[in-house]
């Protein structure tokens, strides 16, 4: 019988590295995990939390706009950019070594560099060869940025926390997640922010409605959008940069954030030693249980490029904990899962879009509804709330829960438990609601497909 120096060795400590480490070593088996960067991946260092950290500053500036009509008399706010980043710096070196302690705690050894696998039972760190039942990757994602003249002009969002000023004018390339969530903390933080999307309309794996009035309400606030335009060139211009359309435009700006996608990060890690494979965008295939083509290597989260998301990636963890180490089949369900946009306004979904249900089920129910928050009456403030629901007429059961305003991430997840359980839209229509709420909204809309835009 082989005696291995691990049980499992886990290359990455973000979520889902952590979460996975930490069970299987609470399931009695011998663990190490390697981080050459930071612990707890891009979600805590350069994604999730630092972002959210962001979104709420910026969302003081509206804030202090309609404080006037509460009866708040205020001196105009200044901001003072350094003095965020650095208390975000010192919230996350907290957050790094609650990690360690976690990990520490639960009995996993951390090892600080990088990993590289020598075979399918060895890997190789600061010069030492470690012996292992099993290897689960988890080194999860990379920005992109494409070829092109002037690349070496932009920043990608990993750059974005540290910045040592922030530019007054900003160019925003891309027109996803990360992209649409900097074009609101910049707006919101006084930057002149202009977002450029080679396609038609930005965030496409989202539901039509939510994805046009969110145009709506981001140029409302200020923010410019250029769709159906692709960078060809990024120059020097001075003391700023010129910016070069395919259709010859030029934007000025002081800084250009290149939020053009991430790919797995998996360069380097020795993969070629292995039977391990990738597609063609690199993300490592796996399994149901998220085993390689290789016996003894598992992956998981960013780096097979499934759904990335950090709740997700912890689950995967889980599941490969308890499938290797106590025998428990639990199973992902990649059905269903609620996500969230802090753009400004926020946006969030759980369930199908309207064109996912149209195309999958025969007949179907639409519900909408667009009116201006009670916040907004006294404040002054022009932005509006938007709620649709998507049933299936044959069964009655709700398909899809969309929301674009103020709290959408933290309404979503509560009604996604509904949406999870098969609930109805009779459910819906018989739950009481909590009277003034935004919330109440999605218990009380009986006209299909008609959108009531209230004041």
């Amino acid at each position: 019988m082989t005696e291995w120096d691990y049980d499992l060795f886990v290359i990455g400590a973000g979520s889902g590295g952590v979460r996975a480490a930490r069970m299987s070593a609470q399931y009695g088996a011998r663990v190490a995990v390697a981080e050459q960067k930071y612990l707890g991946g891009t979600c805590v260092n350069m994604g999730c939390i630092p972002k959210k950290l962001f979104v709420y500053a910026a969302e003081y500036h509206e804030n202090f706009m309609s404080a006037a009509g509460f009866g708040w008399q205020l001196e105009p706010p200044a901001f003072a950019w350094r003095t965020l980043r650095d208390n975000k710096n010192a919230e996350i070196s907290r957050l790094n070594q609650i990690y360690r302690d976690l990990l520490s705690n639960a009995g996993v050894n951390i090892l600080d560099g990088r990993a590289v696998i020598v075979d399918p039972h060895t890997v190789a760190i600061n010069g030492s060869n470690f012996s292992c039942k099993y290897i689960l990757i988890t080194s999860g994602g990379v920005p992109y940025v494409p070829e092109f003249p002037g690349r070496e002009h932009v920043f990608t969002s990993d750059d974005m926390f540290y910045l040592e000023a922030l530019p007054k004018r900003l160019v925003i390339v891309g027109g996803g997640y990360i992209a649409v969530e900097f074009a609101g903390i910049m707006q919101g933080l006084g930057v002149q922010t202009d977002l450029v999307y080679r396609g038609p309309l930005f965030l496409k794996r989202f539901d039509q409605d939510l994805r046009e009035l969110l145009a709506e309400e981001m140029q409302e606030l200020g923010v410019k959008l250029h769709f159906n335009c692709d960078v060809t060139s990024v120059e020097k211009n001075g003391e700023g940069l010129h910016i070069i359309t395919e259709g010859g435009q030029k934007i000025e700006a002081d800084g250009v954030l290149y939020a053009t996608g991430r790919r797995p990060n998996t360069t380097g890690l020795g993969l070629e030693n292995t039977a391990v494979t990738t597609n063609t965008n690199g993300a490592i295939v796996v399994n149901d249980k998220f085993f390689t083509k290789e016996p003894s290597i598992l992956a998981l989260g960013d780096v097979i490029g499934r759904v990335e998301l950090t709740p997700v990636a912890i689950r995967e963890g889980m599941i490969v904990a308890s499938t290797l180490f106590n025998e428990e089949q639990l199973t992902m369900d990649y059905q269903n899962i609620a996500t969230a946009v802090f753009s400004n306004p926020n946006l969030s979904t759980v369930g199908l879009t309207e064109a996912e249900a149209r195309q999958k089920y025969a007949e179907i129910a639409v519900y909408k509804t667009r009116f201006r928050p009670l916040k907004e009456t006294l404040g002054g403030g022009k932005q509006r709330t938007f709620m649709k629901l998507v049933v299936d007429t044959v069964s009655d059961r709700v398909l899809g829960c969309h929301m674009l305003g103020h709290g959408a991430a933290e309404i979503i997840q509560g009604l996604a438990v509904a949406i999870k359980a098969g609930a109805t839209k009779k459910d819906f229509d018989t739950t009481v609601g909590i009277h003034p709420t935004t919330a109440e909204e999605f218990v009380t809309m009986r006209a299909a497909t008609t959108l009531v835009d209230s004041i």
